[in-house]
């Protein structure tokens, strides 16, 4: 018992730092690749391959379509295609480690919602973790202000936003697909997510992904199946196989290892250098994350 947990447990480290690494590999390849041709790029390779693991791991396939369709479409949106859409082009915008840590806000905004729509009890130990998790991002963005390596305008600013708001769209993705992972099987939903995001990011790419693809570089090409064999397939994969093996509220402390990762990748990969007020505001918002979880 006590090996199946540490190796479990190892999984979930391993599965942060994979995401962690998206990040930057995002951060490196947006020069190159447009936002959201990245995106796009990333499902039109991982989409595939979930819908063969679907057949091969022998999944329930069986969704009533035109019963759930208006909430996969809202999954496929909120889960995939603007999700990835804000995330891509705040991280252009800001930086890895930046992003990261506002991505983390996600967990305060399923408390939020949760409590809105699920009618979730709104603790003082979450609304103190919500509190503390919101001056965290104020202690951020403030810290990158006063950060020489950091162009803080107008556009920084705008990919602060974005990146929230790409928190706010996993938000939305987790309280409605609460109801349908309830009904049927994570992987199949998921999968269907999967299917219908490529499909919503057609209308932005259509027009020049063909001269988008004939200029991308070896290096280019190798990001690309990073974000899509390791952070989509594999994550996703490892994820749910520890949420069929442990509470999913012990899964989710791990996450809070992504930003810290990020942070030490940044520092040695792409000389991402935080100040110590950053560091703050970091821990402010996952110690708030935290509690917010566990409230």
């Amino acid at each position: 018992m006590n090996d199946r947990k540490t190796t479990i447990s190892l999984l979930l480290v391993l599965v942060s730092l994979v995401w962690a690494g998206s990040f930057i590999a995002v951060k490196v390849t947006v020069d190159e690749i447009p936002p959201i041709h990245l995106g796009f790029l990333r499902f039109l390779v991982a989409t595939p391959i979930m819908v063969i693991l679907l057949f091969l791991l022998k999944k329930d396939r069986c969704i009533p379509i035109k019963k759930e369709l208006p909430s996969l479409i809202v999954l496929g949106l909120t889960g995939v295609a603007l999700l990835y859409l804000f995330q891509f082009i705040g991280i252009e915008y800001t930086t890895a480690s930046t992003s990261s840590v506002l991505i983390s806000t996600n967990v305060v905004f399923i408390v939020l919602l949760s409590t809105v729509f699920l009618k979730e009890v709104f603790t003082f130990k979450k609304t103190f973790g919500v509190i503390l998790s919101f001056v965290g991002v104020a202690a951020v963005i403030f810290a990158q202000s006063n950060n020489e390596t950091v162009s803080f305008n107008n556009q920084f600013i705008i990919g602060c936003v974005l990146i929230l708001l790409s928190a706010f769209c996993w938000a939305l993705y987790s309280v409605v697909g609460k109801r349908l992972l309830a009904k049927y099987d994570p992987f199949t939903v998921t999968t269907y997510a999967f299917v219908l995001g490529t499909v919503f990011f057609l209308p932005f790419v259509f027009l020049d992904m063909v001269s988008v693809i004939q200029g991308v570089s070896f290096d280019g090409w190798m990001a690309v199946l990073y974000l899509a064999v390791f952070c989509s397939v594999f994550g996703y994969v490892a994820w749910y196989y520890a949420l069929s093996k442990v509470d999913a509220g012990k899964a989710a402390v791990f996450l809070n290892f992504i930003p810290l990762f990020t942070i030490m990748l940044s520092l040695l990969l792409i000389n991402e250098v935080p100040n110590l007020v950053f560091f703050g505001g970091a821990m402010l918002i996952i110690f708030g994350v935290y509690l917010a979880q566990r409230g």
